[in-house]
């Protein structure tokens, strides 16, 4: 049987943004280039150039340089969030962040996709969501339509095509699960843990 892909016949037309040509335009050509700029070292300024263009940001937010947001108002952000440099949240449709939620260094949230079945490459989207106290680790990639549940945690690098239950870390390419999250009742203190410590 011959089977063939078609770029040229591709078509996304049914997909809508959000936002009009021109509001697109406006984030693309001057918020988005300010949200990023490491000349801005306010994060307060960066939350409120999200909030302008739509996005929905809480109280305490900590937004670090180079971090690309592809959709402000399709973003959800908590309270006391974490964001780091150059963090990618490519959000063709919802991404949702509860409180104290942590992305680190170069993550990359991806909410669309390609069916690899159809001839003419048909776009997919997803909504992602990172639930209260999730941690994506850093340069760990979170794939459309994936759940971290509350407390759960994506390791550095790992690819993360299913959901993550509640308090579970998860590694690998294919990311997989490691072990159960259990929260220390003493708190690192000095980056030193108090029994290392003592």
């Amino acid at each position: 049987m011959s089977q063939h892909i078609d770029l040229k016949s591709y078509d996304n037309s049914w997909y809508e943004p959000g936002r009009s040509f021109l509001w697109r335009a406006a984030w693309m050509l001057v918020g988005l280039p300010l949200f990023r700029s490491p000349l801005l070292p306010s994060s307060r300024f960066r939350a409120i150039l999200l909030r302008t263009f739509g996005a929905c940001v809480g109280e305490g937010v900590v937004i670090h340089s180079e971090v690309v947001v592809k959709y402000p108002w399709h973003l959800r952000i908590g309270d006391h969030c974490w964001i780091g440099e150059r963090a990618w949240i490519d959000n063709l449709t919802t991404v949702t962040l509860g409180n104290n939620v942590c992305l680190s260094q170069d993550v990359y949230i991806c909410t669309g996709n390609h069916d690899w079945r159809d001839p003419y490459f048909g776009l997919m989207v997803a909504p992602v969501t990172l639930s209260n106290s999730a941690w994506a680790g850093a340069r760990s990639v979170v794939l459309p339509g994936v759940i971290l549940d509350e407390g759960a945690v994506a390791g550095a690098g790992s690819v993360v095509s299913k959901s993550i239950p509640s308090w579970q870390i998860y590694a690998g390419n294919p990311a997989m699960f490691v072990r159960n999250r259990t929260i220390r009742e003493q708190p690192v203190r000095n980056g030193v843990l108090e029994e290392v410590a003592g």
